[in-house]
């Protein structure tokens, strides 16, 4: 995979905060393993005292918070801690859910190493809010506002109302074949068919925050190009 230039991925850059369009597949940090480029490695070499101020996981793309200074870390930490960070992500899910001001409230445990699950005894209080945004014949394109910043939360709380993200295998969902829903659709003896997305389709669309100056602002990142592909091909063929 050819690496982005940092300067390139910039929505929104001033003395204290540098917002980025996170790429699908690129850690927020380093992983276990070590070794792979992440997005705060790229941060550092655009701005030696850059911190990260929350974490998307590898596959989800979008809006990601960097700080430049100490005072405007702190600040943007305690906007989250408090729940003042309003985020908004876009998701595309299987089959057909008519979501308006949907209300999951259910706790989440992290297992560690990378697992979650839902326990009203031993979890950490979640809440998601889910809004449809369009539906096509076999999937629906929802909005996402985390109120909590739990490990998955979207991703399990979806799955919680059978509504799992495409390509999510993780909570149940499938990758999106277009032989399930174009009509017609033939391969040659010799093709074997890709799915039309590789990566659970999970987007940080939006994102609003208070600068040190309580001046508000509000960043909106583009789909990248996997995404915007999958949801042209369901206005095509499965609208």
């Amino acid at each position: 995979m050819k690496l982005p230039s940092f300067k390139d991925l910039i929505l929104f850059e001033n003395d204290e905060v540098i917002i980025v369009n996170k790429p699908p597949l690129i850690a927020s940090v380093d992983e276990r393993s070590g070794g792979e480029v992440n997005m705060l490695r790229l941060a550092k070499s655009y701005w030696d005292d850059a911190q990260i101020c929350h974490r998307l996981d590898k596959e989800t793309s979008g809006a990601l918070i960097f700080a430049k200074t100490p005072e405007s870390y702190r600040s943007i930490s305690m906007q989250f801690e408090h729940r003042q960070v309003k985020k908004v992500y876009h998701a595309v899910i299987d089959g057909t859910h008519a979501f308006e001001d949907k209300l999951v409230d259910l706790p989440i445990a992290n297992l560690g190493k990378g697992n979650v699950v839902i326990d009203k005894y031993e979890g950490k209080r979640a809440e998601t809010i889910f809004n449809s945004i369009k539906f096509y014949k076999h999937f629906t394109l929802v909005e996402c506002q985390p109120k909590t910043g739990r490990m998955h939360q979207i991703r399990i709380h979806l799955a919680t109302q059978r509504a799992s993200i495409v390509a999510d295998e993780m909570y149940g969902g499938r990758y999106p074949m277009l032989s399930s829903f174009k009509k017609g659709y033939r391969l040659s003896k010799d093709e074997v068919e890709q799915p039309l997305i590789r990566r659970f389709a999970l987007h940080a669309y939006e994102v609003s925050f208070k600068l040190l100056n309580e001046q508000e602002i509000t960043i909106t990142a583009a789909y990248p190009k996997d995404f915007a592909t999958l949801l042209k091909l369901l206005d095509k063929f499965d609208a």
